[in-house]
């Protein structure tokens, strides 16, 4: 791969110089994955990311033919499968995923309605622990000095026909109140999608995946008591019927002492003591669907304790949006549909902007090396389930793509300890790069938003310039394939005079074709980057 980087007096100009070659290798036309022959007796091997079926190439040699849905230079978090792609998926002996919420729901969604029966889909992110790789929870940055509040479905709703690519439904049944009620989110570029509107019931339907949760802004316009009723229903497939999972009423404080609405809450349940109500006015709490159990809660933070998480009764709970929360609607047509311009309104807002849907655990194992390892393995097994006959192969194959990995990742430990240890600091695109930090000695400082789907607000932007700064940091790092999809991080370099070089997340490009080569870019890039009295900095 051409390295990209410039010396500090150019830094001002580095964006622009970046951007001319980060266009050049994201056009210069990336091969389509493999199509499957009917012909061809080898196993068929359908993987989501070129990076699994890279890794599983390796361990199946000559005994398979590998091919991936997602091609590169594109993301995994917002890809749509096509006609071509079902039709690989109809073929495949064995379909391999990440899972763990990386990949978009549709292509969960295709592989779990064209998979032949008997086909399995081995999920590598969710089995890596069981052979030696290291898991990452999400943490998140519960800021907000109100309850942060989103949607959650919990459980694999097994026992109702669901699936990982089944569809949890939740939609508002009634709301009582002395104002109006909206919840919504605000996707991709900034446009706003209701998902409750007490001016017309039923709106819209949240819709999340099993075993996820996302953001969720909540407004009122007026102060008081109000009580919300919540249906969840579960979809197996497109067109099945819905089968129901029950329905619960939460009960908001909006603007008014949480005690107030224990009393409606306790007159509407006459066994529950107003005194002992639970009141949710901190942390990360979710209006949440338990599959497993069949019925819906409230899911949130012990008090004081961020991460360990309980049920709670909406019976006995009370969610307070305090007189703090109270702001005035933006100008602009975005947020009219919530009222005129400078009214007031009392807001739980959603903690980051854009539609971002995820689980508890951070996806991207693959970039410390020994994880991918762990996939190796994981694939080696399945590959033996499915083919009993090539074990002495697929156990030699993974002898020798594990000792180079190993030698991988002792390359990549060395060239990133060269880095002074002040200097160890990445500033990315999105929040992936939490394993290669951990493995590698680096601490992520800040990236400009969540996911990649996601659009950064002005504090997002001022924040990370703020770092930047800070930390005195030389460069930034930004992927490839996101190159059209945001500005955000190259004129905030811009404007901060430091440079872009490349980082390499969960895609190839035409330069970059194989998991180890990946790996090697991402590690030479960053280690010249950070470190740019140790080497001369040349445009390339």
């Amino acid at each position: 791969m051409p390295f990209i980087a410039l010396s500090p007096r150019h830094a001002s100009a580095a964006p622009v110089a970046v951007l001319a070659v980060l266009v050049g290798l994201l056009l210069t036309g990336c091969a389509p994955p493999v199509q499957f022959s009917v012909q061809d007796p080898r196993l068929k091997v359908i993987a989501t990311t070129g990076i699994i079926a890279d890794i599983a190439q390796n361990v199946a040699g000559q005994r398979a033919v590998v091919t991936s849905l997602v091609p590169p230079g594109a993301s995994v978090h917002s890809y749509e499968p096509t006609l071509r792609d079902v039709r690989s998926i109809a073929y495949a002996d064995l379909a391999l995923s990440n899972g763990l919420l990386l990949e978009e729901h549709r292509i969960i969604k295709a592989l779990a309605a064209n998979l032949r029966p008997g086909v399995g889909n081995v999920t590598l992110g969710e089995e890596a622990d069981k052979r030696g790789g290291k898991v990452i929870p999400l943490i998140e940055n519960l800021t907000l000095d109100t309850v942060w509040l989103g949607i959650r479905a919990r459980g694999s709703g097994a026992a109702l026909g669901a699936t990982a690519g089944s569809d949890v439904e939740l939609r508002a049944a009634a709301v009582e109140g002395p104002g109006r009620l909206v919840a919504y989110t605000t996707e991709t570029l900034g446009a706003r999608r209701m998902f409750i509107d007490s001016d017309r019931i039923a709106a819209d339907s949240a819709v999340l995946p099993p075993n996820a949760h996302s953001h969720m802004s909540w407004a009122f316009t007026a102060p008081g008591v109000y009580r919300l009723t919540l249906a969840a229903a579960v979809r197996g497939e497109a067109g099945a019927t819905p089968v129901a999972v029950g329905e619960s009423t939460y009960t908001f404080a909006v603007g008014v002492a949480p005690e107030t609405a224990a009393k409606t809450l306790a007159r509407a349940h006459p066994g529950v003591d107003p005194h002992a109500v639970t009141v949710l006015e901190g942390g990360h709490a979710d209006v949440s669907v338990d599959l497993d159990a069949g019925h819906l809660d409230l899911y949130g933070d012990v008090h004081g304790r961020q991460g360990d998480r309980v049920s709670y009764d909406p019976q006995s709970t009370v969610i307070e949006v305090p007189n703090k929360a109270i702001q005035e609607i933006p100008s602009g047509p975005g947020y009219r549909f919530l009222g005129s311009p400078g009214d007031r309104l009392y807001q739980l807002p959603q903690a980051v902007l854009g539609k971002h849907v995820h689980g508890e655990l951070d996806p991207h194992l693959w970039q410390n090396v020994k994880n991918a390892k762990a996939y190796a393995l994981t694939i080696r097994d399945a590959l033996v389930l499915r083919d009993p006959d090539g074990k002495a192969t697929y156990d030699a194959n993974t002898a020798r793509y594990a000792a180079e990995l190993d030698a991988l990742d002792a390359e990549i430990a060395a060239s990133v300890s060269a880095i002074p240890r002040e200097r160890r600091q990445l500033v990315t695109t999105h929040d992936a790069f939490a394993y290669f930090a951990d493995a590698y000695g680096l601490t992520v400082a800040g990236f400009v938003t969540p996911s990649p789907v996601v659009q950064p607000s002005v504090q997002d932007r001022r924040k990370l310039t703020e770092t930047i700064r800070n930390l005195a940091v030389p460069a930034v790092f930004l992927e490839p394939n996101l190159l059209t999809r945001t500005s955000a991080l190259t004129s905030i370099a811009r404007d901060s005079g430091v440079a872009v070089c490349p980082i390499y997340g969960d895609t190839f490009d035409s330069t970059v074709t194989t998991y180890a080569a990946m790996m090697r870019a991402t590690a030479d890039s960053v280690s010249r980057c950070l470190n740019p009295e140790s080497t001369t900095y040349e445009k390339h």
